[in-house]
């Protein structure tokens, strides 16, 4: 008996023994296995986040290899919430944060859609739909109502985060905006919050002496421009409104990406828009980083190679603010014509490719310190933003005088050898109360006499093309306006102006759609330029190269080549496009391009062309047209050459300018730097295409 309980008793112990054991097994197995599986993925003390890494923008060049657009490096200082609200006194830490970088002149990235001031309310119409959305996930991870107002919300955010009564409205509403921040970052999926960007090296000193917990320095590039030319060409960079935000999200951008906001930094966006990066960071409680690797590498955009070359663009905008500030000046002659000048443009073309070689606006602006000038640039009356070149519609003048030219030698309407009198006064339309003069009837009360059509091109006879426009009507006149592609679009990748050919339905549109009041003055005044007419720089300069190339018109381009962002791959060359065909005989082309070169060596555009000696046969005609605004009456001055074998175009417009021979200093310039200096590729092989 006692042997059986003694037994028992030494089973009981060894079953508690082994129980125990069994526990201590299945501890120390949680304290080896399972408890340093979790700190292996989050060790004890460290911090893991993501920052998105932007892709460096592709660069833009010109012809020549030369980059005008460019990156350079750049600071931005990040905010990690862990390793901030870690440590003591986060409030204060931002509070001194904040004011420094405001002390700087630095912009706190700021997303909270309140007003920065009194009385508090909403601002999310300027935000996209996917901000106003992490808006409302912030409100619901609060448990806030959504319809809270914007004091009330402000108020709410003040308690929450236990912001001092005693600070500043601007204090309190800066470290309001950064919790906001941070604390999206903490509920939703967004990478790390950038509290500022592009910090200089003296500021970015300045706060991490300030030894703010979880404040990390980024570096990123930002847009460096090596030029102050071709601004309007060019174009500006940009936070994307809402608007092109519904765009892009489909391809993939984050709401928050810099885009070309105009110019060929709009036109090329998806080209020079690189893929951004993810980078994963591992750091310590006290801000070291212990790792860091990327998830995904940042790849860099294209690059774009453009056709202008950029010292002929510097040539085409001296020469055209050299004109204009010495009209403002001094004026045309000793009556002051010319003093109330406007703006002005000039455009240079390749006659056999569409290239566009040149674009000047002026006034112009500085892409630099375009975003510090802005307000300015819209208040200026001179209105500078405005690319003239490719948006302004002007009346041509006598530079359409070669259309009528082709018009009425190509209809049968005249022969080749017509000769007309000038008498003066047109008086076809007398009855009419129509009696349009010639020009120097109405300066000297003389005549040109009888006149050849080569002649009257070179002294631009008005009385000569009312009876030529007369007998070759208006709808041939249209027809041959749009064959040259006078208001049409010219094809070229940024925003353009259509422009308007006279016509009778042109009259009846711009007249409240009133039928049956064209009249044959109409076609008198259409004839030299006038009447219904209005047409961009550069539709006059694409004009002039499909009267070089006979009646074939290229689609004007800026674009050469894109270039890998490495420059190792050609990845697409611009060819030449053909956007219409309309036959111009020789017969027509020796008549207007003679009456034309004669123009250029003697007759009204020969002052500053007919000495310039570069060995080649020039063509140009003026124009001075009238523009109903008051003031001195606008200008306009058009080249190719050479005659025999067209190489480049040029067109200048230049508002109430007076005269148009003073126009011709533009293109001697621009003439004397492409003949002496040109090396420009026409073609290119058909093998390099888009891949």
């Amino acid at each position: 008996m006692n042997q059986f309980r003694f037994s028992f008793r030494v089973t009981a112990l060894l079953l508690a023994i082994a129980l125990m054991m069994g526990v201590f097994v299945v501890r120390l197995y949680g304290v080896q296995v399972q408890e340093s599986t979790k700190q292996t993925a989050n060790d004890a003390g460290t911090f893991t986040y993501r920052t998105r890494v932007t892709a460096a923008r592709g660069e833009i060049l010109d012809r020549n290899g030369n980059v005008l657009i460019g990156n350079r490096a750049s600071f931005n200082i990040s905010l990690v919430y862990d390793v901030l609200f870690s440590a003591e006194d986060p409030n204060e830490k931002l509070r001194q944060l904040t004011n420094l970088a405001v002390e700087n002149g630095l912009t706190i990235v700021d997303h909270l859609p309140i007003t920065e001031k009194k009385p508090y309310e909403y601002t999310t119409d300027q935000f996209s739909s996917i901000w106003n959305g992490y808006l409302k996930t912030y409100l619901a991870e609060q448990d806030w109502d959504t319809d809270i107002s914007a004091p009330q919300l402000i108020r709410r955010m003040m308690d929450r985060y236990n912001i001092p009564e005693d600070w500043s409205e601007d204090e309190a509403r800066r470290v309001l905006s950064v919790r906001y921040e941070l604390s999206l970052r903490h509920c939703t999926n967004l990478p790390t919050y950038i509290f500022v960007e592009d910090v200089d090296p003296n500021a970015l000193a300045k706060l991490m002496e300030l030894n703010v917990p979880g404040a990390n320095v980024e570096t990123s590039t930002v847009r460096e421009y090596n030029t102050t030319y071709a601004a309007h060409i060019l174009g500006t960079v940009g936070p994307m409104s809402q608007e092109q935000y519904e765009y892009y999200k489909d391809l993939d951008y984050p709401m928050d990406a810099v885009v070309g906001q105009s110019g060929l930094e709009q036109a090329f966006e998806e080209e020079l828009h690189g893929t951004d990066g993810m980078r994963e960071t591992t750091i310590s409680e006290d801000g070291t980083i212990l790792e860091e690797h990327y998830l995904v590498e940042p790849k860099a955009g294209n690059n774009i190679e453009l056709a202008i070359d950029i010292e002929l663009q510097k040539t085409t905008e001296d020469a055209l603010a050299a004109l204009i500030e010495d009209l403002k000046e001094n004026g045309l002659n000793e009556y002051g014509s010319g003093k109330d000048v406007g703006g002005g443009a000039a455009v240079v073309m390749s006659v056999k490719t569409g290239e566009v070689l040149a674009c000047a606006s002026y006034p112009t602006f500085n892409l630099e310190t375009y975003s510090e000038d802005f307000a300015d640039l819209v208040a200026d009356e001179d209105t500078p933003l405005v690319n003239r070149a490719l948006e302004a519609c002007y009346p041509p003048g006598s530079v359409f005088k070669p259309c009528t030219t082709v018009a009425a030698l190509q209809s049968g309407a005249i022969d080749p050898d017509i000769e007309i009198t000038d008498e003066g006064i047109y008086r076809r339309f007398e009855d009419q109360g129509y009696l349009p003069r010639c020009m120097l009837w109405t300066t000297a009360h003389a005549t040109h006499g009888t006149l050849t059509i080569q002649k009257a091109l070179q002294v631009s006879c008005n009385y000569f093309f009312y009876e030529v426009g007369y007998r070759t009507g208006i709808e041939a006149i249209e027809q041959t306006a749009k064959g040259l592609g006078l208001g049409e679009y010219t094809g070229v990748e940024l925003y353009e102006a259509r422009g308007t050919r006279a016509s009778p339905e042109a009259k009846a549109a711009n007249h409240e759609g009133v039928e049956g009041i064209w009249f044959g003055g109409d076609t008198v005044s259409a004839a030299i330029g006038q009447s219904e007419h209005s047409y961009t720089p550069i539709q006059l300069c694409s004009y002039m190269c499909t009267l070089g190339n006979k009646g074939t018109r290229y689609k004007a381009t800026f674009l050469r080549r894109v270039i890998s962002s490495d420059y190792q791959k050609l990845l697409f060359v611009n060819e030449p496009i053909i956007l219409s065909q309309m036959e111009i005989t020789q017969e027509a082309y020796d008549v207007f391009s003679e009456g034309m070169r004669l123009s250029a060596n003697k007759g009204t555009a020969c002052t500053y062309l007919w000495n310039i000696n570069l060995g080649i046969d020039i063509c140009a005609k003026t124009g001075t047209a009238e523009h109903g605004s008051g003031g001195s009456d606008n200008a306009s001055f058009v080249v190719f050459a050479p005659r025999e074998d067209p190489e480049i175009a040029i067109a200048v417009y230049v508002e109430r300018a007076a005269g148009s021979s003073n126009l011709g200093q533009i293109p001697r310039a621009v003439l004397i730097d492409y003949f002496n200096e040109s090396s420009f590729t026409d073609y290119y092989p058909s093998e390099y295409r888009m891949n």
